[in-house]
């Protein structure tokens, strides 16, 4: 199943950061690895899709993210020129 979520922090030292998923709850961990756009280093409030998958002993983990360009700022933009 498909989550999306906003980056919450990323080392690029470590290869690891944390993802919020959109629909709430605890920050989720991934490694650099997890990412399908390797080349391409995640910032903070960019939104992603990724799944989630189970390690360390049950606890979750986001995989396979991906950037979703553009849903963000088209998204606000709108709200903006509605608001007026």
């Amino acid at each position: 199943m498909t989550h999306f979520g906003k980056i919450k922090s990323y080392d690029s030292s470590a290869g690891t950061g944390a993802i919020t998923p959109e629909k709430g709850g605890d920050a989720l961990r991934f490694k650099k690895a997890d990412l399908q756009q390797e080349g391409q280093m995640p910032k903070v409030d960019q939104r992603f899709s990724y799944e989630t998958s189970e390690v360390d002993g049950g606890k979750k983990h986001a995989v396979n993210l991906q950037h979703q360009q553009g849903d963000g700022e088209k998204q606000n933009e709108q709200a903006a020129k509605q608001q007026g």
